[in-house]
């Protein structure tokens, strides 16, 4: 099938959503599907082009009106699915709902080429919380015209359990793993005079990391057999600093709280072989949502370490190597953590090995398996 993944947004190289964006693509070329990447630039001197794999779709130049243009024009991309016999439109919503968006779908619904939209995380209006006014009108003209747009796409792919989203039909999958650019662990268990959690992520309310900083500050106040590291790798805003700050100076955990910012690539790779057990997100509460499916939780288990979420994911409820914590403001208790770790007995291929059906390979497939099927 002849596919355009389209996406409203360009890439970072430190981005988690820039990998999974090309992991999906390389998974549906592994599947033998024919994919462009559609993509947006925007260069030093703010610059901005669409583009089509690495050639430029687009010119929107660099004057004031390139952000607007980028925004209502997507006349270029649908003549590029007309004249290049695209059957599959793939499109990342970026909560950009819109007549502009509307219209561009409409009019590919009418030269027979199928849209599906992948909502990343849903729901999602809760995660706008504190945001800036320019992003809170954003989601406000997405919410006035998200049920319309809903209406002219084929379906809705999502990674929550919704048979329905806006009124429109779902594809359900998994956030899936790209197993060839996920490195396992080789160091195995032994008896460690200290402990090392991991957190990879950019850093939000919603990761709950203040229960874990909270967590070690309660395990410091007693008399303990083993030194237990907390190494937080990726983004942390000033907002969030903020929150754990307070935590780290009551407790004087300083030492035992590290900061690495944004790593990937050799860098990363040696903070997890020195990692013992993967801290995934432990206040999805906070953005009310209960069921969900975290690219995190893969790569640990692809990683082969054991970790610790509170939502829901159906794809690891049943995992003997991860622990669930509560989904509410309590502090993480460490010693369950490191009592559960002594008596996990699963190496770190076996617990890669437990997730092989997910894949993106597998995972992208179910979407041209269901459009396939209403062909």
């Amino acid at each position: 099938m002849k596919i355009l993944f389209l996406i409203f947004h360009g890439f970072s190289e430190y981005s988690g959503i820039s990998k999974k964006i090309h992991y999906q693509v390389n998974g549906l070329r592994e599947a033998g599907h024919e994919v462009d990447l559609c993509y947006y630039t925007v260069d030093s001197d703010e610059h901005r082009r669409r583009m089509i794999n690495e050639d430029v779709l687009e010119d929107y130049g660099s004057g004031k009106l390139a952000p607007i243009k980028k925004r209502i024009l997507y006349g270029s991309i649908c003549r590029y699915a007309i004249r290049n016999k695209i059957e599959l439109i793939y499109m990342r919503s970026d909560h950009n709902a819109n007549p502009f968006t509307i219209h561009f779908i409409d009019k590919l619904k009418k030269h027979n080429i199928k849209t599906v939209m992948e909502i990343p995380t849903y729901p999602y209006d809760k995660e706008y919380k504190g945001f800036p006014l320019k992003f809170q009108i954003e989601l406000w003209t997405d919410w006035c015209f998200r049920k319309y747009l809903a209406k002219k796409i084929f379906r809705i792919v999502t990674f929550s359990e919704e048979d329905f989203i806006f009124g429109a039909k779902t594809i359900k999958i998994s956030n899936g793993i790209d197993f060839n650019q996920v490195k396992l662990k080789k160091v195995q268990k032994d008896n460690l005079s200290s402990f090392h959690l991991i957190g990879v992520a950019e850093v939000h309310s919603w990761h709950g990391f203040d229960r874990i900083i909270k967590g070690i500050g309660e395990y410091y106040q007693h008399p303990n057999k083993k030194e237990v590291y907390f190494h937080i790798v990726g983004g942390v805003g000033p907002s969030e600093m903020s929150v754990f700050k307070p935590i780290i100076e009551k407790y004087n955990i300083g030492k035992y709280i590290i900061f690495h910012g944004t790593k990937f690539g050799d860098e990363l790779d040696i903070l997890f072989e020195e990692a013992n057990f993967g801290i995934a997100s432990l206040a999805r509460h906070r953005s009310h949502l209960t069921h969900i499916k975290t690219l995190k939780n893969r790569e640990y288990a692809a990683r082969g370490i054991p970790f610790i979420y509170s939502e829901i994911d159906s794809d690891f409820e049943d995992k003997p190597y991860i622990l669930k914590a509560t989904a509410d403001e309590s502090p993480i208790d460490i010693n369950k953590i490191i009592s559960f770790y002594d008596q996990c007995t699963f190496t770190p291929l076996e617990i890669r090995n437990s997730i092989k059906d997910l894949s993106w390979k597998i995972q992208m497939q179910k979407v041209v398996d269901e459009v396939l099927k209403n062909k």
